[in-house]
């Protein structure tokens, strides 16, 4: 793991892979406690998991160390998957999501366009997969809102058969 340096936190500083989840590091927080020695430092790690083929999560651990801040976020993150449609790399249809001051909206893309993000919401969309989509964030800049504006947004995804089983139509 790299040195921190005092008074700067990291964005998308590292990826792995163990096993079949892949493991993005969105952001690393350095809080600092005035005690009676000095500085007593804690970091906050929020990591993004998925599996590449339609399943990611998210988590936000703490610790003293940087290490354990991060083991404790994807722990979490694999805890709290959820299921992403995917129809040949890319999203069903356009999504809006939103969290507290964070608005987000997914838009479909044709093959050969790439993901089109900025880092938060790139995080989320490659881990589960999405190879093909174009995303436009408006409001907050915090990337721990904008990785649950993303993730809110792809929980309302829905595929066209689920549609037509929830209407009790046919959409062709």
């Amino acid at each position: 793991m790299e040195n921190v340096t005092p008074g700067v936190s990291q964005t998308v500083a590292q990826e792995k892979s163990r096993g079949e989840f892949t493991d993005k590091v969105v952001k690393i927080k350095r809080c600092a406690a005035v005690v009676k020695g000095g500085r007593r430092f804690s970091f906050a790690a929020m990591v993004v998991v998925g599996d590449g083929k339609g399943r990611v999560g998210w988590g936000y651990g703490k610790a003293n160390e940087v290490p354990p801040s991060v083991e404790k976020a994807n722990k979490q993150a694999s805890r709290e998957m959820i299921s992403v449609p995917i129809i040949d790399g890319t999203i069903p249809h356009t999504v809006k999501g939103r969290f507290s001051a964070a608005r987000v909206i997914l838009v479909p893309a044709g093959p050969g366009t790439g993901v089109i993000a900025g880092d938060a919401v790139r995080a989320v969309c490659e881990t589960a997969g999405i190879t093909n989509i174009l995303t436009k964030s408006f409001g907050s800049n915090n990337p721990v809102t904008l990785v649950k504006a993303t993730m809110d947004a792809l929980s309302q995804l829905r595929t066209p058969q689920e549609v037509e089983r929830l209407r009790g139509v046919s959409l062709q």
